[in-house]
C-alpha cells in the first residue's frame, strides 16, 4: 500500500506555514507577498518580531534568536518532541486547505475556516472519554463547556467547546486544538479577587482539584498567553490577583508581566513543579489516594 504524501516529513514541511498559523486563527501584524511579521506565538510581546518567509516556507523568532521549520513550529508551540509534531500535522492537514504539491511551493487553494454547525450539551461519549483522561470532572465540564460540531473544508468533526470573549470557541478533543477566534475568556461577579489560567483545561482542573464548579471568584482564562494584554484591564482591577500559569519560559514572562500592573498578585505555579502545567499536575495524581491527601492544600 503506497503511503499517504503527507506522511513523509519533507512533504509535511512545504505546507505552508502562514496558513497553519491562520487556522490556529494567528494572522500577521506585517505582510507582504515575500514574508510576513507576527506577534511571537512562543512567548508574549508587543511588538511583532515573528517572521515567516513565504518563499522559503520557514519562520524565525528574533526575539528567542530561533527558527526553523513547520515542524519545528509545531514543537514549540505544543511543546513536544517531533514524533508527536508529526502525528499532530498528518491529522490537522486533512483539515486545512487542500494545496497542490506538484510545484516548489504549495499553492493554496482555498482558505480555511472554522464553521460552526450546531452546539448542544456536552454528551458524546469520545470527548467524555478525552475529559476524563485528562482528570477533568465530568459535571463540571458539562458546567462551562459545550460540545461544538463545525466543519472545515467538507468535513465534520466535534470537539470539547469553551466560549471566549469574542463569542468563538476555544475546541479541543483527541486529535485538535484550535479556535473560532482569538480572544480570552472572563467570568465576572461581584468579587476582589481574580484567577487567572492559561487555558481551559487548566481552569476545569482548577475547579476538579477544588471540588467546586462555581468558586467565589473572578475568574481570566488567556486561551493563549497572546491574549495578555487583552486580558490585563480586566484582570489588573482586582485588588488580588492568583495567577496559574505554565511553568515554561511563556508563562513565567506571562506572570512577571502581569506582577508589573497588578497590585498583588500571587504565583501559584510554585504548587504544581515540576509538572509544567496545572492539568498535567491533575493527571500526575493518584485518584483516590492523591484525592484525599490534597485536602488543605494550597491549590
Amino acid at each position: 500500500m503506497k503511503e499517504k504524501q503527507f506522511m513523509d516529513a519533507k512533504t509535511v514541511n512545504k505546507f505552508p506555514i502562514r496558513d497553519y498559523l491562520a487556522a490556529q486563527g494567528i494572522r500577521p501584524a506585517k505582510d507582504n507577498p515575500r514574508y510576513g511579521f507576527y506577534l511571537s506565538p512562543l512567548r508574549e510581546e508587543r511588538t511583532p518580531s515573528f517572521k515567516v518567509d513565504y518563499g522559503q516556507n520557514l519562520w524565525y523568532d528574533f526575539g528567542l534568536g530561533e527558527g526553523g521549520t513547520l515542524i519545528d513550529l509545531v514543537m514549540r508551540m505544543e511543546r513536544c518532541e517531533a514524533g508527536e509534531a508529526m502525528r499532530q500535522l498528518e491529522r490537522h492537514i486533512d483539515r486545512m486547505p487542500v494545496f497542490s504539491f506538484t510545484g516548489k511551493n504549495p499553492v493554496p487553494q482555498r482558505s480555511p475556516s472554522i464553521i460552526v454547525e450546531k452546539v448542544r450539551l456536552l454528551e458524546n461519549p469520545a470527548l467524555l472519554d478525552y475529559l476524563m483522561e485528562r482528570g477533568i470532572d465530568l459535571d463540571t465540564a458539562r458546567g462551562h463547556c459545550s460540545e461544538v460540531h463545525y466543519r472545515v473544508a467538507n468535513k465534520s468533526y466535534f470537539a470539547v467547546g469553551f466560549r471566549n470573549n469574542a463569542g468563538g470557541w476555544e475546541l479541543r478533543n483527541r486529535y485538535f486544538k484550535g479556535c473560532t477566534s482569538k480572544a480570552p475568556t472572563t467570568r465576572h461577579g461581584d468579587y476582589p479577587t481574580c484567577l487567572v489560567f492559561e487555558g481551559f483545561m487548566d481552569y476545569l482542573s482548577f475547579l476538579t482539584l477544588k471540588r467546586n464548579p462555581t468558586p467565589p471568584y473572578n475568574v481570566a482564562v488567556l486561551n493563549s498567553v497572546t491574549n495578555l494584554a487583552k486580558a490585563v484591564p480586566f484582570i489588573a482591577s482586582h485588588e488580588q490577583v492568583y495567577a496559574y500559569l505554565d511553568n515554561d519560559e511563556a508563562g513565567r514572562k506571562a506572570t512577571a508581566e502581569l506582577k508589573i500592573v497588578c497590585r498583588n498578585l500571587s504565583d501559584q505555579s510554585v504548587h504544581y513543579r515540576p509538572h509544567n502545567d496545572l492539568n498535567d499536575y491533575l493527571r500526575g495524581r493518584r485518584p483516590v489516594k492523591e484525592h484525599q491527601r490534597s485536602r488543605g492544600r494550597k491549590l
